[in-house]
């Protein structure tokens, strides 16, 4: 499927464009892929999405453009400990993450507690944070809450 010039650009291809990459038809469909995931998609649901808009974009194009997005630090790479790797956009605010052992189910959050006691913890033991990643993995014990 041909892309159209009239379109509207995604947050990740202005990122794209920003770093100097060159935009070619498939990576705008898979910058696109993924700036419409609100999940934490792995190589093969990014080209599972990004086929379903262009079927000519193979499975080696999704795993070289996600590696150059992320060499650029346009993506983040996440290893949530399930034997594959998981993509989002790395513009995006501070958030840590919960991971559902059972689903692999990601769930973002933010917690001012959680930021305030990483600095008291650096303080006290002599350092500045200058940045973390967290990342809790548990098991549902109660029921998800729906609407």
């Amino acid at each position: 499927m041909e892309q159209s010039s009239s379109h509207i650009e995604s947050a990740l291809e202005r990122l794209c464009m920003e770093h100097g990459l060159r935009m070619t038809g498939q990576r705008r469909v898979i910058a696109r892929v993924l700036s419409q995931a609100h999940d934490h998609p792995d190589v093969e649901e990014v080209y599972q999405r990004a086929n379903a808009v262009d079927q000519r974009i193979s499975l080696s194009t999704v795993y070289r453009t996600l590696k150059l997005f992320a060499e650029h630090g346009i993506l983040e790479r996440h290893d949530f400990g399930l034997g594959r790797g998981r993509y989002e956009e790395a513009s995006r605010d501070h958030h840590d993450h919960l991971i559902d052992i059972n689903t692999g189910t990601v769930i973002e959050f933010h917690s001012e507690a959680i930021e305030a006691l990483q600095e008291k913890i650096a303080e006290e033991l002599g350092f500045k944070l200058v940045g973390h990643r967290l990342e809790l993995f548990g098991e549902r014990i109660k029921p998800e809450k729906k609407g």
